[in-house]
């Protein structure tokens, strides 16, 4: 690193008190904490001393502005430097607005919203006394049986790398230096976490580093492009190195072919990790990786505090790497003012006015709003307030649909969907009963459901996940419903009143006896603080759903992975000259999912016509435009997600079906039409070619437009390009087709 101006202080401190900064450890072991005094078996067990606490550099977690004052205040009379602490912790989707999980958002292919959700976030952050915030997650996912699943924005590198940008813009704002309200992110987790295999968490990752950069890397790049200030190691291997330890991925990578220079921070105790992961014989050589490969701060394990001083008194390793995470640390503290004002934005006062403020829910119930996914309607939505209304089943009255990654919201203070519907409904025309519990039922509960539902004239369903069966550590082999929730929808069916399902979960569910049993299904995810008063919006026509699936939802698990994007095979099962049996097919399943990637529905309908290309040719330096004519054929107004697609039809090495290059959103009265026009240009056709070169080759692409990735109106052009003095030129160039 280049020469820097706490050089001084750095002269200045001891090799122990240099490898404290290094350390992160949870609230309570420092003095101020709220639970001060309950660590002394924690502390023992990591084998620290009280002194290594004093001169720690950051600390995970707390409770808010009173705690994080408390703490730093004391720990500046007890450290001899004067050296802040950092504060962070994970505010994934809201820190006590808990605004929809990322899947989520996603899936409202809302970038300003999105931008606007983690700007909401950071300032309820900093002024609870945060300083960074591990978000936003940018792991791509095509596995929705990983419990994790709700921390991504799907399966598509180019729309979770806009998110990923998004969510960077709106933590860190302009100048973290000038703006004392937003918080610094940190991107996570690198490298390719979601691709663990068999969706078990912590698990085995394993794959070409082609793919790893033409589908992984992308939403990471794009993040540290966008600014973010730190990176955070994943728990998984890459390339059969644990990414903890990995030189090849943090050094090489990270910080020399990207220059990132800020933080790199581990994963909760996953340096340690290193040695069940069998690349490390004891805490000594997890230590010695993890520093060599670049890691500066290592979360909640001890083997830096008690190993890197004698790796350096012994010359295993150099001080100058301890020196190099120091002063990035120490950047990052300059940076967002600490040395000046240790309490930043810290304010126990205007936290009160802040945090979970009316305008603040406002935007958590717009952003729910648009990411409810209306994947099933025989006309039953919107409903009929003059109609007598069951709401039955374990959601109906639940506050658990915050979600994982929730920590500081509540579920008393969420909005429920019973508390929404009985503002719409009087007494008589709303009837409740539970039906079952999220795992368990009674004949007793269900009983009161075929009651409820035989005197209304309409069943609506509140069926779902509960918060702790996804999120981290919550990786499932079965993803249907519990049983007792399908015996329920099978029980009420006997009923034949129409009904409709509300979906609370954090992951794509097989939704095959759901679908086959309702006339209508909302996805709601877990929808965040304001999600009943969102729900109740979306199912009364205040206004129209208009999100669209970013993880395609299987027919059934065995399907997994499943995914829009997705490779041809040398035998297809839609080739014109198919065979029946030995193509690329199941026996009892259709290969392709039950509902694709951008797959949405309306309260109304839209029209797709007149396809164009400004031209059937493309040269390298051209900008094709591609229009469509899309109208509003129903009776609704409603917003319309207007996707491109591209597929190069031969290439180098195999490339997918489709892959989203575009999408613009617009809303439409009844009747009205608008042109929809994009521009396509050379560079979005480059891909990693076999020798890693990131290029496009000359041919013919064709070109999908539509409102979901499954059904799209098609176009074709050829691109040219100049190729060792002369200009590539297919006299079989395909014309310009519908």
């Amino acid at each position: 690193m280049p020469l820097s101006k706490f050089q001084p202080l750095l002269n200045e401190m001891t090799l122990t008190e240099k490898i404290a900064q290094l350390v992160q450890l949870a609230a309570p072991f420092f003095k101020g904490s709220k639970d001060e005094g309950q660590i002394t078996g924690p502390l023992a067990g990591l084998g620290l001393s009280q002194q290594t606490v004093k001169d720690a550099g950051s600390v995970l977690g707390t409770s808010g502005a009173e705690e994080v004052i408390r703490i730093q205040k004391a720990h500046l009379q007890e450290n001899r430097h004067g050296i802040p602490l950092l504060f962070m912790a994970d505010i994934v989707h809201g820190y006590k607005t808990i605004f929809p999980v990322p899947i989520a958002i996603g899936c409202s292919f809302d970038l300003e919203l999105a931008e606007k959700s983690a700007e909401i976030a950071a300032k309820e952050a900093a002024v609870s006394g945060l300083h960074v915030t591990f978000a936003p997650m940018a792991d791509l996912v095509r596995d929705p049986r990983w419990g994790r699943v709700m921390e991504t924005t799907g399966e598509d590198p180019y729309l979770n790398s806009e998110f990923a940008r998004a969510f960077v813009r709106g933590f860190q704002g302009q100048n973290l230096s000038l703006e004392s309200s937003r918080v610094a992110a940190c991107v996570k987790h690198f490298a390719a976490y979601g691709a663990a295999e068999g969706g078990r968490d912590y698990n085995t990752v394993n794959m070409s580093e082609r793919e790893l950069r033409e589908s992984y890397l992308p939403a990471y790049k794009a993040a540290l492009d966008e600014g973010a200030e730190m990176v955070m190691t994943s728990f998984n291997t890459v390339d059969g190195i644990p990414a903890t330890g990995n030189k090849n991925l943090m050094r090489d990578l990270l910080r020399d072919e990207w220059q990132f220079d800020g933080i790199l921070i581990s994963d909760w105790g996953a340096v340690k990790e290193l040695i069940p992961h069998g690349v490390a014989k004891d805490e000594k050589e997890a230590a010695r990786k993890a520093i060599e490969a670049g890691v500066d701060i290592e979360i909640m394990s001890a083997c830096y505090a008690l190993n890197l001083e004698n790796l350096v008194l012994e010359g295993t390793i150099n001080e100058a790497l301890i020196d190099e995470a120091v002063l990035r640390i120490f950047t990052l503290k300059d940076k967002l003012g600490l040395f000046e004002n240790p309490y930043r934005a810290a304010d126990p006062e205007e936290e009160k006015k802040v945090v979970l403020s009316d305008e603040n829910r406002v935007y958590a119930r717009t952003l729910a709003e648009k990411s409810c996914v209306l994947l099933k309607n025989d006309g039953l939505l919107p409903l009929n307030v003059s109609k007598k209304v069951a709401l039955i089943g374990p959601f109906s009255t639940s506050g658990d649909i915050l979600g994982p990654w929730s920590w500081m919201g509540s579920k008393d203070e969420a909005v429920t969907l019973y508390e929404a519907m009985k503002t719409r409904l009087s007494h008589p025309n709303l009837i409740t009963a539970q039906g079952c519990e999220i795992h368990t039922g009674s004949e007793e509960q269900l009983a009161k459901a075929i009651e409820a539902a035989t005197n209304a004239d309409i069943i609506l369903l509140a069926l779902g996940e509960a918060s702790e069966m996804s999120g981290e550590a919550g990786s499932r082999t079965s993803i249907q419903l519990p049983q007792v929730q399908l015996e329920l929808i099978k029980e009420l069916k006997k009923v034949n009143k129409p009904m409709a399902a509300v979906l609370f979960n954090g992951r794509p569910l097989d939704l095959h006896v759901i679908v086959e049993n309702t006339d209508a299904i909302l996805e709601a995810w877990f929808p965040g603080t304001e999600g009943g008063s969102a729900i109740a919006n979306l199912l009364f026509g205040d206004s129209s759903p208009s999100a669209k699936l970013t993880m395609s939802f299987p027919y059934s698990v065995g399907q997994v992975p499943v995914y829009y994007n997705c490779y041809n095979t040398g035998r297809p099962k839609d080739a014109v000259d198919a065979q029946e049996r030995y193509v690329s097919q199941y026996l009892d399943s259709p290969n392709e999912p039950l509902f694709p990637f951008g797959f949405g529905l309306s309260y109304t309908t839209f029209h797709y016509e007149n396809p164009s290309l400004s031209s059937s040719v493309m040269n390298e330096n051209d900008t094709i435009e591609i229009s469509v004519k899309v109208t509003n054929t129903g009776d609704a107004s409603a917003e319309e997600i207007v996707q491109l697609y591209i597929q190069d039809v031969s290439g180098e090495v195999v490339r997918p079906l489709k892959e989203l290059k575009a999408f613009q959103k617009i809303f439409l009265q009844p009747g009205q039409s608008e042109q929809v026009t994009f521009q396509l240009i050379e560079e979005q056709l480059r891909y990693y070619h076999s020798n890693l070169n990131f290029e496009s080759d000359p041919g013919n692409f064709h070109v999908y437009i539509g409102g979901n990735s499954r059904d799209t109106l098609s176009l074709s052009f050829e691109l040219r390009k100049k190729m060792e003095g002369k200009i590539n030129d297919n006299s079989n160039s395909i014309k310009i087709s519908n």
